[in-house]
């Protein structure tokens, strides 16, 4: 057994040691996962959550690490979680986005963890949520996500942060591709990447105009900036952390970012309380209950809905 306690303390003091073996008993789902979320609770609430989501290709990692500088010039204490795609075949996940990263591997004001997502969809690992909380209590002053490579649809990164920041690159689709891509509803801050190629102009104008289509804003409503950058030189870097900063200010002047949390709060009961559920469901398996009520449908004296009711009622006692 882990002496929680001791181990939050550490985590605290900022020994990366204490960080990453409390993620891993969070990622393992160890017995312990409630004493230490319960331990964490009153520490949090504290660090600015970035999340950084985009097409395969954009520069993500490349970006986030110049976020990296960006921020530790200004003094502050940085998590990064760089969420990698686990094999279908094996299980594994090369956890090679913080290859890009490396430079900052012996930074003492720097914690970076790879996860990997285990087959979970939306961009994200499952244990990302609890990860975050970690870091946040660790004292990071800033927790950068970066997600998986991911399409029009993977869009969980939203309800995760405080901040999202949807990367493009030139020559990554044209604008009708741009206008039915999901991913370009969640941005806080969009950023073009490798703006030295041709055709970064073009995204950008592209990029403003299916803005411009999508819902309308109200006077002092927030306007997500484009943002035009050259991560691997560190070019345009310090006006996309200039635009972070706004979208923060905007965000606690008009009470956004408390209710961003409070909702990221809500989903993350809902996802625990929902996963219990299945589980408790998945015990059923071979169960009199469940073969009782499969009989009923079956013989035409009961409908699917009506038994699922019957079933959550003898689950929860309503």
């Amino acid at each position: 057994m882990v002496d929680v306690p001791a181990l939050v303390a550490q985590a605290r003091e900022g020994r990366p040691r204490a960080v990453a073996r409390l993620i891993s008993l969070v990622e393992g789902a160890s017995p312990q996962l409630r004493e230490v979320m319960a331990a964490l609770a009153p520490l949090t609430g504290n660090a600015y959550v970035v999340g950084l989501t985009g097409s395969p290709g954009v520069g993500k990692s490349t970006s986030t690490s110049a976020l990296v500088s960006a921020y530790r010039r200004a003094g502050k204490r940085v998590g990064v979680l760089a969420v990698d795609p686990s094999s279908p075949f094996s299980g594994g996940a090369l956890l090679g986005d913080r290859v890009r990263m490396s430079e900052h591997a012996s930074d003492p004001g720097v914690y970076i963890r790879s996860m990997a997502t285990r087959g979970h969809l939306g961009g994200l690992a499952w244990s990302a949520p609890q990860a975050i909380r970690v870091l946040d209590a660790a004292g990071c002053d800033v927790v950068l996500v970066e997600t998986v490579g991911v399409g029009q649809s993977e869009v969980e990164i939203a309800s995760q942060a405080d901040t999202s920041v949807v990367l493009l690159a030139p020559g990554m689709g044209d604008g009708i591709q741009a206008a039915k891509a999901g991913i370009l509803e969640i941005g806080d801050v969009y950023v073009v990447n490798k703006a030295d190629r041709d055709g970064a102009d073009a995204t950008a104008r592209e990029l403003n105009h299916m803005l411009g289509l999508g819902e309308a804003r109200a006077p002092g409503d927030w306007r997500p900036p484009i943002v035009k950058t050259v991560a691997a030189r560190g070019e345009g870097v310090d006006e996309v952390v200039e635009a972070l900063e706004k979208h923060r200010a905007w965000m606690e002047e008009h009470g956004v970012l408390a209710e961003r949390r409070r909702a990221r709060a809500a989903h993350e009961v809902e996802t625990i309380a929902v996963t219990a559920l299945r589980e408790r469901i998945g015990d059923l398996r071979g169960d009199r209950r469940l073969d009782a009520l499969a009989e009923r449908i079956t013989a035409g004296e009961l409908d699917p809905y009506a038994a699922a009711d019957e079933l959550v009622a003898g689950l929860t006692g309503r």
